[in-house]
C-alpha cells in the first residue's frame, strides 16, 4: 500500500537522477529559481547549450481574436 504510493517518485528518480536530485535539493533548501544566484546560473545554462526551439510561426499570418472555421 505504501510502496505503491512511493513507486512513481522512484520511477523518476531512475530515469532522471541528476534532474530529480536537482529538484530535491532545491525544495529542501527553498531556493527560489527566480532569485539572483540561481536565475543567473539558469540562464547561462540555457545559452550554453546549442539546442534551439524552431520558430513555427504560430500565427499563420493572422494577427489575433479568434478565428472562424467551417468542418464539413
Amino acid at each position: 500500500m505504501f510502496i505503491d504510493e512511493l513507486s512513481p517518485i522512484f520511477k523518476q528518480l531512475t530515469q532522471h537522477p541528476v534532474s530529480f536530485m536537482g529538484g530535491f535539493f532545491s525544495g529542501v533548501l527553498r531556493l527560489n529559481l527566480k532569485d539572483d544566484p540561481v536565475k543567473s546560473w539558469l540562464d547561462q545554462q540555457i545559452h550554453s547549450t546549442s539546442y534551439t526551439t524552431p520558430n513555427t510561426g504560430a500565427h499563420n499570418g493572422k494577427a489575433t481574436g479568434p478565428q472562424q472555421i467551417s468542418i464539413d
